[in-house]
């Protein structure tokens, strides 16, 4: 969602600091040496008891006539090669999150489609379930060495893998000269979506070598890593290739063909960062004239011009023809996930689900209840700093924004598309909220009121670690430690129960509340876990839902807005999810303009 991208990196830097500590390299451990169908890899053994592999090659490098191509099998290697060390991230913005590069900088590199492997030392002479991680990022930033599976792999005895993906321009770009001479796959510009596809195909052939079940697999992520696994179910070359999928603090939202390559100004405008939209950018950076002879220089060049122009341009060049969402936050906006009817369905993916036409396979689907406080704790609208210590504005009105912006996170990312789910699949579907808001008050700025069960905020819980930099405890200390623990193993033992089974039940040990299922008998019938300590009320089920209808109502009959700022906040939610702009009646606003969808 736009506003949430361009203040995403801000947030997290303002409670989380620089990333974490490097620590010092591993020793390769003969014992850990395994056969892949590239060549044989070497890891190593983690405090945890754990064999990892870092930085292993899943595809070639996507580089000079390879980009923007389909990811492809990596040369085979002679020897063996040692994975000690996580691969590049994609090529990104810098972010103040995790680097102490100026703003603007391009870190990473194009050879980066790598993934990392932890799984018990021990698997009892059975293969144990798989759980592939896609990280967040807008699908424009990250990557996977910023998440540590040891503690996850060894407590709930599965294996863990973490995978790159390229992203930005280089993951999703949809242009005409780009398809002349492609594969039928690669002329959807979904190349992000299809380095996945291939990442779990590389785990179907290779992943018993290192412990784990090819006909076992979960595919899970958070915010732009939950969209991902949306699609995935969506995707026909992933069929077959996962079993389950857990989608936290997701959505549905997807690209139009329009919205992804035509001018603004054409007849069916497109998106302010359409392929069009770059191309005119670069060519003007290099001097090419004002937006008509620019358009005019495009229109003489042929396909084989243009796409050699394109692939001429460095990654640096490439990023900096977008608009940073916050200056530092490593993020910008561009069109990503196209309805291409090749890669992803041609309609939306709520109208996809609806026909029946996706991997029917059990499903977690879930959000936090204080979503966007997160990118409200870092707007200067809601929080002013003095000496870098926040304080809240206006605390009501604070409160009241945050609540309508998640239950409409809500509304989209969870209780809709789960209900239509559970129509046709049954109850394999299930739904959490996160609502854990025990973060401790710093010099009289009370975090668990500013942020609370924010945007990315269960991730450490489902990872078990707490390490996001020197200001950790901005956020975790030991009065939180106990509850926040508890919930943490709970987490982790209900998502490694859903990996092994299908569903979460009572977690691994059968000691915890019962999961069930998304129940659509009565209004009042559960629906979803809450996931909190004993003194918030504790692990338990409830039925409330959001709809957008309610949401709408509600807000139109809100004497705290007025009509300006009640339509204001209407027309950004209508850019976040463009197909609930017709079902807004009772708000008297008028809607946006949006690309089409075809």
């Amino acid at each position: 969602m736009r506003h949430r991208s361009a203040l995403l990196a801000a947030g997290l830097v303002a409670i989380a600091a620089c990333g974490t500590p490097v620590p010092p390299p591993p020793t390769a451990d003969s014992a850990t040496e395994r056969q892949t169908t590239s060549g044989r890899v070497v890891g190593f053994v983690d405090d945890a008891g754990n064999r990892v592999w870092l930085g292993i090659p899943y595809a070639a490098p996507p580089t000079g006539e390879r980009r923007w191509r389909a990811p492809a099998a990596p040369e085979r290697w002679a020897g063996v090669r040692e994975a000690l060390a996580f691969g590049p991230r994609c090529p990104q913005l810098a972010s103040r999150l995790d680097s102490k590069a100026p703003p603007r900088t391009v870190l990473g590199a194009e050879d980066c489609l790598s993934l990392n492997i932890w799984a018990p030392a021990d698997t009892g002479g059975a293969p144990l379930p798989v759980m592939v991680w896609i990280h967040g990022g807008g699908n424009v930033a990250g990557g996977s060495d910023f998440y540590d599976g040891a503690a996850f792999a060894a407590q709930q005895r599965v294996v863990l893998v973490s995978v790159n993906y390229r992203l930005g321009p280089l993951g999703w770009l949809r242009h005409a000269s780009l398809r002349e001479g492609a594969g039928f796959e690669e002329e959807s510009g979904n190349f992000g979506t299809l380095d996945l596809i291939h990442a779990l195909g590389w785990v179907r052939d290779n992943i018993s070598a290192f412990g784990g079940d090819p006909d076992a697999v979960t595919i899970f992520g958070e915010s732009a890593g939950a969209r991902n696994v949306v699609s995935l179910l969506l995707a026909p070359g992933a069929y077959g290739l996962f079993h389950g999928a857990i989608a936290e603090s997701g959505g549905t939202r997807s690209s139009g063909l329009d919205e992804a390559e035509a001018f603004v100004d054409a007849p069916t405008p497109g998106d302010a960062d359409s392929s069009g939209e770059l191309l005119l950018r670069l060519l003007e950076a290099d001097g090419a004239g004002d937006r008509e002879a620019t358009k005019a220089r495009l229109a003489a060049m042929s396909s084989r011009e243009t796409a050699d122009y394109l692939r001429g341009k460095s990654p640096t060049a490439l990023l900096a023809a977008y608009e940073e969402n916050g200056v530092g936050s490593g993020l910008y906006t561009l069109p990503q996930l196209f309805r291409d009817g090749i890669v992803l369905p041609k309609v939306e993916f709520l109208d996809a689900f609806a026909t029946g036409d996706y991997a029917r396979v059990p499903v977690i689907l879930g959000s936090n209840r204080d979503e966007d406080k997160l990118f409200m704790f870092a707007s200067p609208l809601y929080v002013r700093r003095f000496l870098g210590i926040p304080r809240l504005r206006d605390p009501e009105a604070y409160e009241r924004e945050a609540s309508y912006r998640s239950r409409f996170w809500k509304a989209n990312g969870v209780d809709e598309p789960a209900a239509l789910l559970r129509r046709l699949q049954g109850p394999s579907v299930f739904a959490y909220r996160f609502d854990w808001d025990e973060q401790p008050s710093i010099l009289g700025a009370d975090l668990g009121e500013m942020l609370g069960a924010a945007h990315f905020m269960e991730v450490p819980f489902v990872f078990a670690h707490w390490q996001l930099g020197p200001n950790t405890d901005l956020l975790f200390d030991e009065d939180n430690a106990p509850g926040r623990e508890a919930v943490s193993h709970a987490m982790q033992s209900y998502w490694a129960e859903f990996a092994w089974t299908g569903r979460p039940g009572k977690g691994r040990g059968g000691d915890l509340p019962a999961w069930s299922p998304w129940d659509p008998s009565a209004p009042t019938a559960d629906k979803y876990i809450v996931f909190d300590t004993p003194q918030d009320g504790g692990i338990r089920m409830a039925h409330e839902v959001q709809s957008n209808e309610a949401l709408f109502a509600e807000l139109a009959r809100d004497t705290a807005y007025d009509e300006h700022a009640r339509c204001a906040l209407f027309a950004e939610w209508v850019r976040s999810v463009p197909r609930v702009a017709p079902r807004s009646g009772s708000l008297g606003c008028d809607v946006p303009a949006v690309a089409s969808g075809e």
